[in-house]
């Protein structure tokens, strides 16, 4: 029998371990949904880091159903790879209504004490063009003296003038000032870049299971939240809602009603779902009701219906 150091070891690619990935994000979803999941997987040794990107059923619960899906996820994923599989990142896209809302599993606990602060972006366009600039430059460079000392031609031209305007160019000189600016603050891009997040669109939830296992969702998603549960306000009629990191917008149009009544129906309605959906840093709310054309305050509708005299009655 052969040794066990000469038989080799077995390697599993990142895209096997996406796509294993994704069927378990599928086999934890309702098959009603329609949208199917995206992830990314990265394999190192018997380790493998994944993260999915998924839109949850509506109405349910979204940070049961997210902790759900990621330890389906993982579970599934170690059992089918024998690979080390934390609990995946989960980006919760958008929300697909439904019609039933699925229940919470028996005995999960609704409240949850850490998250990340945000989730921090892979900058892969930027990483990209700085990687495909600084490439193409020390390609050229790198064939030009290659095919100098190899065919001993001379340098070619665009070289030769470059090393010529450096060398006749001192620091004071305008163009130099120019391009040493422009350098300048590509540097200082690149920083801002290396130094910030990013996913400004995205907002974490809080979970128990540590910052490694962290939820996010879009805030678009809970944009739609809160306008389908001010929507249900008695004399709401138009609903628009701006979500920000730090602060959520709320516009509504009364066509009846009292306006008093629906700003404060319409602000508990939001503050409710906004505690519901357990955002790690929950926006600060603003609701404005505005009238709409044809709205009548209901002391004027009183006053317009028309006096009926009663005779006497036998």
């Amino acid at each position: 029998m052969t040794a066990a150091a000469g038989r080799g070891s077995t390697v599993i690619a990142d895209k096997a371990v996406r796509k294993i990935a994704e069927g378990a994000a599928r086999e934890a979803m309702p098959a009603s949904m329609v949208s199917r999941p995206r992830g990314s997987a990265t394999v190192q040794g018997r380790r493998a880091a994944v993260a999915v990107r998924v839109a949850l059923p509506y109405p349910a619960p979204l940070s049961d159903t997210a902790r759900q899906i990621q330890r389906h996820v993982a579970e599934r994923t170690r059992q089918l790879t024998g690979l080390e599989i934390a609990l995946p990142r989960l980006a919760v896209t958008g929300l697909e209504s439904q019609h039933v809302a699925s229940e919470p599993p028996a005995g999960e606990p609704r409240t949850a004490r850490s998250a990340q602060r945000r989730w921090w972006s892979a900058r892969r366009a930027p990483t990209a063009l700085l990687i495909l600039a600084a490439a193409t430059g020390c390609a050229a460079v790198a064939s030009d003296v290659i095919r100098v000392h190899t065919t001993h031609h001379a340098a070619a031209p665009w070289r030769a003038h470059a090393v010529n305007w450096l060398a006749g160019h001192r620091s004071g000189d305008l163009g130099t000032t120019v391009g040493a600016l422009m350098v300048a603050t590509v540097g200082v891009g690149l920083l801002v870049l290396a130094f910030t997040p990013g996913c400004r669109r995205r907002l974490t939830l809080l979970t128990t299971d540590g910052p490694r296992g962290s939820v996010a969702i879009d805030r678009a998603a809970v944009a739609a939240l809160v306008k389908d549960a001010v929507g249900a306000v008695d004399g709401v009629e138009v609903v628009r809602v701006r979500a920000g990191r730090r602060r959520l917008t709320v516009r509504t149009q009364l066509a009846f009603g009292k306006q008093e009544d629906a700003l404060r129906q319409a602000t508990e309605a939001a503050a409710r779902t906004l505690n519901a959906c357990l955002l790690r840093r929950t926006p600060r709310c603003r609701v404005f009701v505005t009238p709409a054309p044809t709205w009548q305050s209901p002391q004027q509708s009183t006053d317009d219906e028309p006096f009926v005299e009663k005779g006497p009655t036998a």
